[in-house]
Formats: structure tokens, C-alpha cells, sequence
């Protein structure tokens, strides 16, 4: 257990806030996995508990440990919305075996379902900081580009690594008050073989809420991937 102070916060999307902690001396993680935070004494309290699991949204290489949530009406993300800087919060693991695979040899995949992009966007900062020769594929899903959380960082990252494709789609595009271009609907078969070409070689990673996460492993499964190379993680209570 790692006691650590927060040390910034900010918007990263409508809704949607970032949490900057500083990281303890020696504290190792691998990209895609999350730990457990846990707020003592918080100002409001439920039948949830005072304690979370949160993906670290950094990268292992990154100064400080960063998770990013969607700020609904709970007492634990009231009692995060309300905290001053230089609190101290209780930090277990890291945990988790969604990571990246040493070998390059097969393209990845990653479905990211609104705020399931955090485990994704560690993996892409890291894959550009360490230039690894890993394929990467970013199927990213939200309802505008209001909601996409890290939008305009991960178009940035696109630019610096050449094996990193990112593909955002939006559900709702109508609704934003910006004009998108990109894809638009919910990620479906159609739209990951215009730039995958062998659907049954990559591996799969998906994140993001359990509606999302189990329409993602139906697809692919129904496109013939071996579930073998499907890896997921839900978000359930987000």
C-alpha cells in the first residue's frame, strides 16, 4: 500500500476529469494495468465503499501516476471532484494482465469504448516514448468529440508514431456542436476490415463498459477471432 498526495486535476472531456498523483519511489507498473485508490476519511460516504479501481491512464515512463473517470454523482467521485490538492490518498497494486505483449510479430487491436480508453491511452503513450515496432489499432467509441477524453492527444501521438492508426467514431455525431468527419456509428466488423486486413491474425484488446465490452467479444467472435486472442476488461460502475 503506497500513500501518495494528489498533486493536479483538470478536464479532459466534458464530464470527464483527470487526477494527477506523484508517483512513489520505485513503484513499477505495466501499461494497461489499474490499482486500487482509496480516499481516507472522504468528505461523503456510500454503500460503495471509499475505495475504487482505476486503470493508470499514464505511462510507466510518465512522472506522475494519472487516472481519468467520468465524474457522476457518487460519493466517491464527489469526495475526488472536491479534494484539495496535496491530499494524501492510499494506492494498492498494480494489478491487472491487460498489457502489452512483448512480441511485435502480430498487429494489436484495441476497441475502447468512452472512458475504457484509459488502459489504451498508457499503452499508446508508451509504445511512442519507448518507439516500439508494435502495429496498433485504435478503435475509439463515443457519443461527440465533447466526450472523446484524450481526442486531440491521441491524433498528436498518431503523428509522432507511424505504427499507431487511430480510428474514433461517434455515435451521436450529430449532436456535437463541432463538425466530424471522422467515422461515425458503433464499431462493427464493416468498419474494422477497412484497415485491418486479416481480421483472424491480430490480437484483441477491449475496454469499456459491460454493454460495450460484451458487443465487442460477440462481434469478434462472430468474425471468426479466436478468443484466444481477445483480451478484455469491463468498467463496470464507471
Amino acid at each position: 500500500m503506497y500513500r501518495i498526495k494528489l498533486k493536479n486535476h483538470f478536464p479532459v472531456a466534458e464530464g470527464t476529469m483527470a487526477f494527477e498523483f506523484e508517483k512513489p519511489a520505485g513503484f513499477e507498473f505495466r501499461a494497461g494495468q489499474f490499482g486500487e485508490w482509496k480516499i481516507a476519511n472522504p468528505p461523503y460516504t456510500d454503500a460503495e465503499g471509499n475505495q475504487r479501481a482505476f486503470s493508470f491512464a499514464s505511462a510507466p515512463g510518465d512522472e506522475r501516476l494519472m487516472l481519468a473517470t467520468r465524474m457522476r454523482d457518487t460519493a466517491f467521485k464527489n469526495s475526488l471532484k472536491e479534494m484539495p490538492l496535496g491530499t494524501t490518498v492510499e494506492l494498492d497494486g498494480p494489478f491487472g494482465s491487460m498489457t502489452l505483449r512483448n512480441s511485435a510479430e502480430k498487429p494489436l487491436v484495441f476497441l475502447a469504448g468512452g472512458i475504457g480508453i484509459t488502459p489504451f491511452r498508457s499503452m499508446v503513450r508508451r509504445a511512442a516514448a519507448e518507439k516500439l515496432p508494435h502495429k496498433i489499432f485504435l478503435f475509439y467509441s463515443n457519443r461527440r468529440p465533447e466526450d472523446a477524453a484524450f481526442l486531440k492527444e491521441l491524433n498528436d501521438l498518431q503523428q509522432r508514431n507511424s505504427n499507431f492508426k487511430l480510428i474514433a467514431t461517434m455515435t451521436e455525431a450529430e449532436k456535437s456542436a463541432h463538425p466530424w468527419e471522422g467515422e461515425k456509428g458503433f464499431i462493427f466488423e464493416a468498419m474494422i476490415r477497412r484497415y485491418v486486413d486479416n481480421l483472424a491474425f491480430p490480437i484483441y484488446y477491449i475496454a469499456g463498459p459491460p454493454a460495450f465490452a460484451a458487443a465487442m467479444w460477440q462481434m469478434l467472435k462472430a468474425a471468426g477471432v479466436d478468443e484466444d486472442n481477445i483480451i478484455s476488461e469491463e468498467f463496470a460502475g464507471y
